[in-house]
This record gives C-alpha cells, structure tokens and sequence, in this order.
C-alpha cells in the first residue's frame, strides 16, 4: 500500500455515529485529503439489519453481516462504533492481533478495559484512538493529551452527560420536575428509555475515567470513581440555588493532589451548584464544556456538542487521519494516555467521604423562635462556618424553609451535621445535601 492510497476504513456498527462518518466523508472528503494527502474511504461495514434505511451513501461500501467479516477484510483501519461491551472487547483485540490500527467511540469499553486493550496494542505497537468517546465532537482527548502536555494538571471538571445537562436546563427553565423533564428528554431522543446510564451518572463516570488518567497519567480506574445522579434535585433547590447566586449542574470533577495525605485522586460525579457567573453555569441544553486547569496555562474551557452523528463521526475522521499517520511513521505515535506505560502512577482515590467541598443545605422546618439559632449552632460546633444563608417565609399552616452554604469542609464532618440536624425536633424529613463548586 503506497501512502498515497486511499486509507481503506472498516465500520463495526452503521448507526447514528457510522452514518455520521460516511456523511461528513463524503460532505467534506477533499478538505480532508488536503490536510492528509490521500483519500479517507469506508470500503466495508457491518451492519445488524441490512434492510434499515440509512442516511447515507452506501453504493461504494461492501456491507457484511459480520463485524468479525469486516475486522478480517483487507481494510487498513478498523472503527468500532458498536458500543456496549461484548462483541465490541473481542472485536477491538482481534483487529489489534491482526495488526490493524482500530479507533472507536466507545467510552464504556475504554473506560474499563482500556488498561488491557492498549497493553495489547502496545505489544503489537498498533495505534488506538478514542477521540469520540468522550464529549462527541468536543477535540478534548487530543487538547489534554498533547495541547496541554507542558502543564502539571491539577484538576477539571465537566458538564460530559448531555442528557442530565438537558434534563437539569429545562427544570431550571421553565420549573417542572426531573420526571417530566426525562419524559420530554425521551421524546425528543435525548434519553434512552432506559435513562439510568445517563441521570444516574455512570455515562459521565466512564468519561471521567478517561479524562483523569489522560489529565494525571494515572492507569484506568472506573471503579474509583463515586457518582450520585440528578433524580433526586428538585425545583426548589434549582429555585433556591439562583436565588443565592449559583445554578445546578451535573458535573464531572477530577483533582489531583499530593500532601500530607500522599499521592491522591478525587474522582467524582454528581449535582452541583455552580456559582452563575461561571462558564459551566452558562452551558445548556444538550451541550456538553469542560473546565482543565494546568500550572502554566490556568483555566482553559471546552464547549461543543457531546453528542450526535455528524459531531461525534467528527471525532472518529479525526482519529483516523491519526492512524494514517501512525500507518506512515509508527515510531513518531503519541502514547494512548499521553504518558509512557512505564510512567503511568498509582495514586489512591479519594472515597466522598474523605473529599473536602462547600455544601448546600436544605432544611424544612417549623415556623417558631429559636430555629435558626439552634441549627447555627450545630454547625458552630462542628466547626462549619456559613457562607450564606436564604430563609423561605412559610404561607399560613406550612413549614419555613431554609437554604445554607457551607464553607469548605470534608463530607464525613457534613454527613455528621446532617445527622444532628435532623435529630432537632422542629426539622422535617428530606434534608438535602448538594456540593458547590467555586473554581478558584
């Protein structure tokens, strides 16, 4: 194969992100073969259901049944684009032992079996991308692995999950709850019918895992991050967030550190209050932006789309032009996580219970004298200093309602104040817990 051959693509999945690459290939080809100096094709594709309509150009393809017929065809890269875990893991490695560079938009697999696929891609000194597993069209793989590669990274944090962005933005817009918000969220295909993989936070956590050990040169590790999702956030607290100057957001935050305490990570994703001033407060809908924070360049913040066909098969073009280089000159690859294998840490993760943030409170409580005085001084003793406070007047007969923010304190001494507040006989049932971010 001459380098100035067509790069002959194999596609395991023709759905919305496979469209997507055939579309934007034939849409914007030339452009492509500029910045490369030969041709990106699709000459074969493995598709479920032949019959499907699909929206776009298939007269050139050869369509198989098979993805394993596609992984074994004389293509010179192959895309999965299947998702899930299984065949998706079997396919990846087997294009791999054939040699065959393979990049995919699959964040799960990434996520939990990345350590495995890239020491087998290692062996065979074979290129893997998965620019498209994380935040759709959003370049951010390539912006923390190589654009910021002078920085020592501290922290980010990102607005990852389109859905619960959505879902959070129309509470916040118009007042409803998170159950009639996810039903028009599911209407519109924002949301599977089965939504917990996106509200509940694990879709954001398998990105998340990724951005860290890209951000920190830390190996894969999924199962040390801790989520919490947004079904519990209710119009009141979105309510009562603005009114003390902040909005909600599902966020995924990273910090790394090194102290007293050692070589530590915080992983985590979960509601939070944001103050409004801030980017990350002002990214709605189905948009997806995040926040790195390096010691030379300071803050610098992502926003694009997270999703779609045309955004994410933005991504994977870009990873294969990446392996038509790696295809010319092997030697010259960038490492899967942006750091040698050799010089990738073990750094403990934090659990909640040991992360340090401010807090917002929500208290239901009696309308008498000596409420406020009495919860103040709860907090008084276990040393949480109150940043703000918002008191909700009650209508006749009801309850009065307070909002609080804390200063900066770990979860466990905020678990503990929770616990005493609500042994206080005038305080009702629901206390509500959310993190603050402030991003200082």
């Amino acid at each position: 194969m001459s380098a100035d051959s067509p790069l002959r693509v194999g596609l395991l999945g023709l759905g919305t992100v496979g469209q997507g690459v055939l579309r934007v290939l034939a849409q914007n080809g030339d452009e492509i073969e500029r910045r490369l100096g030969r041709r990106v094709v699709v000459t074969h594709a493995a598709m479920r259901d032949i019959k499907a309509r699909r929206d776009c150009d298939l007269s050139n393809v050869t369509i198989c049944a098979s993805a394993a017929e596609v992984v074994a065809a004389d293509v010179d890269v192959v895309a999965e684009l299947i998702g899930g875990m299984q065949p998706a893991q079997q396919l990846v490695l087997a294009a791999i032992a054939r040699g065959k560079p393979v990049v995919t938009a699959n964040k799960a697999l990434i996520a939990e079996h990345g350590n495995e696929i890239f020491a087998a891609a290692q062996a065979k000194n074979v290129f893997v991308g998965f620019e498209a597993a994380v935040a759709g069209g959003i370049p951010i793989i390539k912006a923390v692995r190589e654009g910021l590669s002078a920085n020592r990274i501290d922290s980010l944090a990102g607005i990852i999950n389109g859905t619960s962005n959505y879902i959070l933005t129309q509470m916040s817009r118009r007042g409803i709850t998170f159950g009639e918000a996810l039903a028009e969220a599911q209407k519109l295909g924002y949301a599977e019918a089965d939504p917990s993989f996106d509200v509940e936070g694990v879709d954001a956590a398998h990105k998340l895992t990724i951005l860290a050990s890209l951000a920190f040169g830390t190996k894969l590790r999924f199962a040390a991050v801790a989520t919490e999702g947004i079904s519990k956030v209710l119009p009141q607290d979105i309510q009562l967030a603005q009114e003390l100057g902040y909005r909600i957001k599902s966020l995924a935050i990273a910090k790394h550190a090194q102290n007293e305490r050692g070589d530590t990570v915080e992983l985590r994703v979960h509601p939070t209050l944001v103050p409004a001033e801030h980017l990350l407060a002002k990214t709605d809908g189905a948009l997806n932006a995040i926040r790195v924070h390096g010691n030379a360049v300071g803050q610098t913040v992502f926003v694009g789309r997270g999703a779609g066909g045309d955004a994410t098969a933005s991504a994977v073009i870009a990873d294969l032009i990446d392996a038509a280089r790696w295809l010319a000159a092997p030697a010259q690859a960038v490492p899967y996580l942006g750091f040698g294998s050799g010089a990738l840490k073990e750094a403990r993760a934090l659990s909640f219970d040991e992360i340090e943030s401010a807090y917002y409170l929500r208290l239901r409580v009696a309308d008498e004298s000596g409420v406020l005085r009495a919860i103040t001084s709860i907090l008084a003793d276990l040393e949480i200093s109150i940043e703000a406070i918002l008191q909700k007047e009650p209508g006749e007969n009801e309850d009065a309602t307070l909002a609080i923010i804390t200063s900066q304190i770990p979860e466990s001494r905020c678990s503990r104040a929770l616990e005493k507040l609500g042994e206080l006989p005038f305080v009702r049932a629901g206390l509500s817990r959310l993190r603050v971010e402030h991003f200082e």
